[in-house]
């Protein structure tokens, strides 16, 4: 009795590497205005949930190990975790990179606002679109849905497999491509309205070089920005949170 204890405690201990590796860069549980004891709580309740259910699973990958061995295994489990947790962090990464490319091009980058997911002030619009991102994530359950995802990547990547760095790298490197094309996708209309006003008022300045095209198109650069990212907003959030659930259910 005492070892099978002693043999659930470990199980334990690995499923809460990978989990609490995951959640520490996965968006949503990982935003600084969650306090660290919920998201603590959190890792350590999956844990403890998945424990009973994956004892016989995985206590092959623990049972006659070396004390050094166990330490590698638990090694391998964190550096899995970062992995699933750093290609769920791309998405944001992305939409926050695209997010800047907006502010700029509709000229609003000095009204700094709240950061929702990085520490490092924001401008406003890219503020809003990533707040409204990470609220999608728990409006759409999407949030609980990242705890089935990581239950389910037992079955895809096994304890006893161990960490790859080149099928880590893959992924990575394929999901980074994913979610950049996915920004500059949603980031089209308004580098296209960036394009066609800049266009517009090198022209003018051009044409009438005694005034000051600049200073009168600048309210009017942003008055359109404004009213192109009220009509875009719904379809920006709808794909972004579609492409982000796609990814949480097939990896």
């Amino acid at each position: 009795m005492t070892g099978q204890a002693s043999d659930l405690d470990l199980v334990a201990f690995l499923i809460f590497c990978r989990v609490g590796a995951c959640l520490l860069l996965m968006p949503g549980y990982s935003s600084s205005r969650i306090p660290i004891q919920v998201r603590l709580f959190v890792a350590v309740s999956l844990s403890l949930t998945l424990a009973p259910l994956s004892f016989d699973t995985l206590q092959g990958a623990i049972q006659s190990v070396t004390p050094l061995g166990l330490l590698r295994v638990f090694g391998s489990e964190l550096l899995i975790g970062i992995t699933i947790g750093l290609m769920g962090r791309f998405f944001f990464i992305a939409l926050e990179a695209i997010g800047m490319a907006v502010a700029m091009s509709i000229g609003i980058t000095q009204n700094l606002g709240v950061p929702i997911n990085e520490d490092e002030p924001l401008p406003a619009v890219t503020t809003l679109i990533t707040l409204s991102a990470t609220l999608m994530i728990f409006l759409t359950d999407q949030h609980l849905e990242v705890l089935r995802a990581i239950a389910a990547s037992y079955g895809s990547l096994p304890v006893s497999d161990g960490f790859t760095a080149q099928f880590a790298l893959n992924q990575l490197g394929g999901k980074a491509t994913l979610a950049f094309t996915l920004a500059l996708r949603l980031g089209t209309p308004f580098l296209i309205l960036a394009l066609v006003m800049n266009f517009g008022i090198g022209l003018a300045s051009r044409l009438v070089p005694n005034v000051q095209t600049f200073f009168l198109a600048s309210p009017i650069v942003l008055m359109l920005g404004l009213v192109l990212l009220y009509l875009t907003m719904p379809t920006l959030l709808r794909l972004f949170t579609d492409a982000f659930s796609r990814f949480l259910v097939s990896g």
